[in-house]
């Protein structure tokens, strides 16, 4: 197991240096395709030895080659949370499906928390596209805290396949709908917008992948963190909070990885099975 766990760190370093490239792209409208690598300070192309996950950082001391401009830290910061990530997903679940779709959850998440974090931005291709992948991953492997099964039983519908399917579906509209009340609500009696459709279309995404109980857990904890920790940020830099944007899909983006790995490791727990 340990020789999965380090190949998928492997595949995490290489994953995180192309969210990387989607992080600072996708919300400029820009390929991620063409051109090939460049710095952004100078527009000069990266080339293959400096392009190295991890490793390139450090020899360049955190500085372009060409021009000296400063590496933002968030370059090794993804590659290292996305290797931890993947590595952590298959010593917990084997090289199964399961271990591939919270590789696949677990990256999305990622690189939202950074675009959010930097940009506001919470690109369609993440939060759209992994609606749909979290879908099609979850009708094969089903979260572990499914209610459909209860709500099916009644009509006596009993393949596994098409259960699936409607946690995920049921999941995704369920979250999305309610936090797009909130910010209707919130609209109303503040009479400004207090969340964007991104995120409404994340929260989307997330219950896809985890179905509807998780999901709203996730909105549970984020909402506690993110007032938290913003209450805190706004006092301790005296910023307005009455127009201060909380990057809000930051911590539901944290929040979804806390509750969707540690929902594995209950489960693992539960059903009496070491979960390490």
């Amino acid at each position: 197991m340990i020789i999965y766990a380090l190949l998928a760190v492997l595949a995490g370093l290489l994953i995180g240096s192309f969210l990387n490239v989607c992080i600072y792209r996708w919300p400029r409208d820009l390929s991620v395709v063409k051109p090939r690598s460049f710095c952004p300070a100078c527009d000069k192309p990266i080339a293959w030895f400096d392009n190295i996950p991890l490793l390139s950082f450090f020899l360049l001391g955190g500085r372009c080659r060409n021009c000296h401009q400063p590496i933002p830290v968030r370059y090794p910061v993804v590659e290292s949370l996305t290797a931890l990530s993947f590595g952590f997903a298959v010593w917990l679940l084997g090289p199964t499906l399961a271990g591939v779709k919270f590789c696949v959850f677990a990256a999305i998440l990622i690189a939202l928390l950074f675009s959010d974090l930097e940009e506001r931005i919470l690109p369609d291709e993440f939060t759209l596209g992994g609606a749909v992948l979290g879908v099609l991953f979850t009708t094969f492997v089903p979260p572990n805290t499914a209610i459909m099964p209860l709500l099916l039983m009644s009509v006596h519908i009993q393949n596994r396949y098409f259960i699936a399917f409607a946690e995920s579906l049921f999941g995704a509209v369920v979250c999305s709908v309610s936090l797009w009340i909130v910010a209707v609500l919130y609209q109303k009696i503040r009479h400004r917008e207090g969340l964007g459709l991104g995120d409404v279309k994340m929260v989307a995404m997330i219950g896809a992948f985890l179905g509807v109980y998780n999901a709203l857990l996730t909105l549970v904890v984020a909402s506690v963190l993110g007032a938290v920790v913003g209450l805190l940020f706004i006092w301790f830099t005296g910023k307005d909070a009455t127009t201060y944007e909380l990057p809000f899909g930051t911590f539901l983006a944290f929040a979804a990885l806390v509750v969707g790995f540690a929902s594995e490791v209950v489960f693992k727990f539960w059903n009496g099975s070491s979960p390490f």
